[in-house]
């Protein structure tokens, strides 16, 4: 087997992350560098006894030193890309038959770490979050071009995450045009502007959470917090409920809310700009009540070192949701926040609700749509936390 020039040789016993299924290689499990590499470069990376790992890209100057691609010496060119935008797009096919607007890559879990590539109709929205990636953007919107013909590609690189490797935030149509499109989500319409929504325009991961409010909506008052496009509202209001109040903080967020409840013509429904944690504690001192509460918040951390204020902060978020929550009613509850573990999610609500001298039964436990697929060998793929809760 020929070997590369530039390679990165791992520390005894540093390899047993990697061969488990792990895809980084952190610059504090380095023994040895070869051939000079600088960041973006591929390299070889090998076990401290000479076992080729595979082929990834390097960074010089981030933590996470080597993020593989491959686990065999390979090319990494446009046939690369291609193979494995096409390997992505078949299971999406089988997860959305009828549906043309899904995740289609989803980094390291379908192993491209640091891209992702969202789908809407015919535009492609893109992040990067690696240096390798990033300068190959211009062969990937190739290969993207050539597979799908789009209207336009955009990047939508404004994520802190970029910091760590260096690199600037930005956003920018990199091909075509772009424009707002409409996709339908079981019988709910969604606008999306790709240039002007949340993350890559708008949330996929929760797309299948959202469907689980529609046995709970019909003739309930609901409240859907950090509602965003509205995704929850606009499900229970579609199925019945009585009334639903979206709050988010966001102005544009409110907008693009109100403008889909009128693209579906839902009379039902009604958004408010407030902040989440005083506009409960003002319901709550109003003595006014739900039949449903949504919480989906942004994430409350980013790093270890700030997991107490999170878990202080979904506390506070969980006692004042119980405090408008009706006997018997429904709390539906995600976090996206990586740093907080199932577990210690699922304690936060039971013990939240005990103090409140509330009952829980959690009815269904879920992650994120299945076009964000989890490795099991990488738990930094398994973010989302999303629980339905009756509280009693």
């Amino acid at each position: 087997m020929e070997h590369l020039a530039k390679q990165i040789i791992l520390k005894p016993k540093e390899d047993r992350r990697i061969l488990s299924g792990h895809q980084w290689a952190f610059s504090n499990e380095i023994r040895e560098i070869k051939g000079s590499p600088v960041s973006g470069d591929i390299v070889e990376l090998l076990s401290a006894g000479g076992k080729v790992l595979g082929v990834g890209y390097y960074h010089q100057h981030s933590l996470i030193a080597v993020r593989l691609l491959s686990r065999s010496v390979e090319t990494i060119d446009e046939d690369f890309f291609r193979h494995r935008f096409l390997q992505a797009l078949d299971l999406r096919k089988k997860l959305f038959p009828q549906s043309e607007t899904f995740r289609l890559i989803h980094s390291e879990s379908d192993f491209l770490p640091g891209l992702i590539v969202d789908k809407f109709n015919d535009y492609l929205s893109v992040q990067t979050f690696s240096f390798g990636m990033e300068v190959r953007i211009g062969m990937i919107c190739d290969v993207l071009e050539s597979i799908f013909h789009p209207t336009g590609i955009v990047e939508r690189n404004e994520s802190t995450l970029r910091e760590l490797e260096q690199l600037p935030q930005k956003k920018s149509v990199l091909r075509g045009t772009a424009a707002p499109t409409i996709f339908d989500d079981c019988g709910v319409r969604f606008e999306v502007n790709l240039l002007e929504g949340q993350k890559t325009g708008f949330f996929l991961d929760q797309r299948f959470n959202r469907y689980t409010i529609r046995s709970f909506s019909h003739d309930a008052e609901v409240l859907d917090c950090f509602t965003n496009d509205g995704g929850f509202a606009l499900f229970a209001a579609t199925h019945g409920a009585k009334r639903v109040v979206g709050i988010d903080s966001s102005p544009d967020a409110v907008i693009r809310a109100t403008r889909n409840a009128a693209l579906n013509q839902l009379h039902n429904v009604a958004f408010t700009q407030a902040d989440v944690f005083e506009e409960l504690q003002r319901l709550a001192s109003a003595g006014t009540a739900f039949d449903v509460v949504v919480l989906d918040p942004p994430s409350f951390t980013k790093s270890r070192k700030n997991v107490q204020a999170a878990k202080q902060g979904y506390k506070d978020l969980h006692s004042s949701a119980m405090r408008v929550l009706r006997p018997g009613g429904v709390l539906l509850t995600a976090s996206c926040s990586h740093h907080i573990e199932s577990e210690v999610f699922l304690d936060i609500v039971a013990t939240t609700a005990q103090k409140a001298g509330r009952a829980v039964q959690l009815l269904d436990w879920r992650g994120a749509s299945p076009d964000h697929p989890v490795l099991p060998a990488m738990p930094e793929t398994r973010y989302l936390k999303f629980a339905v809760v009756r509280v009693l």
